[in-house]
């Protein structure tokens, strides 16, 4: 990424008083809404204010740019995730396999659901340079999580335990987001976590055995 991309999505200042912080969380949601009710396509810097309840002069006080804006909310709702995903794996260590699937997975699709209507909301302006680093980033701290988590599994052995976990981070990933952006009934929803858990669970425990027997 340039310097110059680099610095027009870095927020302008840091909040440090509850009363800042408040006023940022304000700009983050207004834009999650906005984006829901107006789409990306029509997101303004002046429509998010108006729906955070602030100027635009205030919201510039935070953020240079509606970019900024959009990779803040970004950062915000992934790094949950990726947060959610790296306490599971630390949780996981030395459990069999079936164990930490059925862990890694609750807590990647509970952090996911826990704001669906977010996550639908950023899928549509995630294919942007500046979002794609962002992501590939986030998505680098959740295989590191996961490559150790596996590594210590007491009933497989990976070849390889990098591939391993890129795959079971792609089925995670992709499924959700299949899902969630497809119109999925409730009834749907409620089962991804169920059928995640023995995909999951299932090619583990095939790829460690494959391993071991091999």
């Amino acid at each position: 990424m340039k310097k110059a991309a680099r610095k027009s999505i870095r927020s302008r200042k840091t909040p440090v008083q509850s009363r800042s912080s408040a006023t940022v969380e304000a700009i983050l949601e207004a834009t999650i809404q906005v984006l829901m009710t107006a789409g990306a396509e029509r997101l303004t810097t002046t429509l998010i204010a108006a729906r955070a309840g602030v100027s635009v002069g205030t919201l510039y006080q935070y953020f240079p740019n509606k970019q900024s804006v959009l990779h803040a909310v970004l950062e915000k709702h992934l790094t949950k995730v990726v947060e959610a995903l790296e306490r599971a794996c630390s949780e996981g260590r030395n459990q069999p396999v079936a164990v930490m699937a059925e862990g890694i997975v609750d807590a990647f699709v509970t952090a996911k659901l826990e704001r669906a209507d977010a996550s639908v909301a950023l899928y549509a302006v995630s294919a942007n340079a500046e979002a794609n680093a962002l992501m590939q980033r986030l998505r680098r701290r959740s295989l590191r999580a996961l490559v150790g988590a596996l590594g210590t599994a007491p009933d497989a052995s990976f070849e390889e335990v990098a591939g391993t976990a890129e795959m079971m981070y792609a089925a995670m990933a992709g499924a959700t987001r299949a899902v969630l952006e497809g119109g999925a009934t409730p009834k749907m929803v409620r089962s991804l976590r169920e059928q995640l858990v023995v995909l999951c669970g299932a090619y583990l425990a095939a790829a460690g055995r494959a391993t071991s027997q091999g």
